[in-house]
């Protein structure tokens, strides 16, 4: 970004997002008359490629890099903008377009698709809201923004009972998690006199008498961040949300809201809460996210294994996956070289989940179009029909159950490779062990459309429709999987520059 422009404009992916929603929505509501499900489509995933574009823009620009000037912040430090938000902005602009796109196929024949798209951009907005917050008050504000359109967009098939039950569950569930996340604010400011992440982090230091206050606000932070990244013991919402919600949704939950809890855990835990001083003040909070990540990895591989159903396997196997990129904060030890590293490689496997955990819910909505069904059976011999959309399927199986040559491989190659050096040899021989209980339900999807045979000679004949934009957004994602295997070097090493702004 040029020295001369204007400090809000690092604000520029975000304000992006948000004015794109508000112009679909204006167009809906003025003249609902002109508008149409592909003009919709369109101009959404111009607002996210835009916003993209300019994130992309201000990493090479150097903006918010300490050899630029370090971050710039704005609203008496409430908001700040560093090479950390850019990173997590790019992948929540890179899910928000894929999911635009994929949506004009999905919702071809819904009577109001518009509103998809603005609650969509809405939720996004929020997502790069919190990637900037540098205050408790902004995280729950932006918290809120994500969540209220979510509730909506989970429910948005409303002749469909189990969306509307999906969205009910989940509205419940999400209004407590919130209710219990501002009770921790609330007490965090009422032992250290302040919001702001530094000035926090410096009343840690000697909160003495105020430290089991402190204990307790911290705690329920936990809990509500375990909530938002669909953790143990707060994840039984997410198997219930992504099985009823519109696939394209459940494939932007899983992804973007994932990866916007995690910029606020690696946020709140690092620059508000130092583990030095927590630790020092009783709170060991690593540890705590040591065994949440434990239970969550094995509770996520070992109930997908169990499923019938592929997009709830799917939906099992995201909590797993959160389970990984909790190691990111769970082996941060006090002093150590490592934890650029670590949080780094965490960082990084968030990216790659990205493209490959929403291609495979996309095929999955693509599969909902055609009306095959929803289980593994139902998948059988789909490869005869559909070559390129099962090779991008395998491609998402056999990525996010970490097989080399694929990114996934790397990525949880570096995570754990980065917990070992920190000291927590356990939390990565159970990584390890949980990534080959993965391997056998991911490999039913790839076994179904390769090598079983379908039910019936016809079960197949809706595959003759071919939904355009779904094959793009999907094949989009493969290539873009496929793609971070030569580049996975350019890509850790940025995801550690941006853990370095932590640090």
């Amino acid at each position: 970004m040029s020295s001369v422009a204007p400090a809000w404009t690092a604000l520029s992916p975000a304000l992006l997002l948000g004015l794109t929603g508000l112009a679909l929505l204006l167009v809906d509501t003025i003249r609902p008359n002109e508008r149409s499900n592909t003009s919709m489509a369109v101009v959404s995933a111009l607002g996210a490629l835009a916003s993209l574009s300019v994130t992309v823009w201000f990493v090479i620009a150097g903006t918010g890099h300490a050899d630029a000037g370090g971050a710039i912040t704005l609203l008496e430090g409430a908001v700040k903008v560093d090479t950390l938000a850019l990173f997590f902005t790019a992948i929540f602009a890179s899910v928000t377009a894929l999911v635009v796109v994929a949506a004009h196929d999905y919702f071809h024949d819904h009577q109001r698709p518009a509103a998809f798209y603005s609650l969509t951009l809405f939720a996004a907005t929020g997502m790069a809201l919190l990637a900037v917050a540098n205050s408790l008050a902004v995280v729950f504000v932006a918290l809120e923004m994500v969540s209220l359109p979510s509730y909506a967009l989970v429910a948005f098939l409303k002749k469909d009972r189990g969306s509307v039950e999906a969205g009910l569950k989940y509205f419940l569930v999400g209004a407590l998690s919130s209710a219990v996340f501002l009770f921790g604010i609330s007490l965090v400011y009422a032992a250290t006199g302040s919001l702001i992440f530094g000035e926090v982090a410096s009343a840690v230091e000697s909160l003495d008498a105020l430290a089991g206050v402190a204990g307790v606000g911290i705690v329920m932070i936990v809990g509500g961040v375990a909530f938002k990244t669909a953790s143990v013991p707060f994840h039984f919402w997410a198997p219930e949300a992504y099985e009823g919600a519109p696939a394209p949704v459940s494939a932007f939950l899983s992804s973007a809201s994932k990866a916007a809890g995690f910029v606020v855990a690696f946020r709140v835990f690092t620059e508000a809460f130092p583990l030095g001083a927590s630790v020092a003040a009783g709170i060991d909070w690593a540890l705590a996210f040591a065994v949440v990540a434990a239970v969550t990895m094995t509770l996520g591989n070992f109930a997908a294994a169990v499923q019938e159903e592929v997009k709830r396997m799917l939906a099992y196997s995201s909590i797993g996956h959160a389970g990984y990129a909790l190691i990111g904060l769970a082996a941060l030890s006090t002093g150590s070289a490592g934890n650029e590293a670590v949080m780094g490689a965490a960082m990084a496997h968030l990216l790659v989940y990205g493209f490959m955990n929403t291609g495979a819910f996309l095929f999955v909505a693509m599969a909902e179009r055609w009306g095959i069904g929803r289980t593994f059976e139902d998948y059988a011999g789909l490869a005869r029909r559909a070559p390129v959309a099962c090779t991008a399927m395998a491609v998402f199986m056999f990525s996010l159950a970490g097989l080399p040559p694929f990114a996934g491989f790397f990525s949880k190659y570096f995570l754990f490779m980065g917990a070992i050096e920190n000291g927590f040899l356990w939390l990565a021989g159970l990584g390890a062990v949980n990534s080959v209980v993965s391997l056998y339900y991911y490999s039913r999807v790839v076994r179904a459309m390769f090598l079983d045979d379908p039910a019936t000679p016809s079960a197949l004949d809706a595959i003759d429709v071919r939904p355009t934009a779904l094959y793009a957004a999907v094949v989009f994602a493969a290539v873009a999987t496929v793609l971070l295997l030569p580049g996975f070097g350019p890509v850790i090493e940025a995801a550690e520059a941006a853990a370095a702004a932590l640090f």
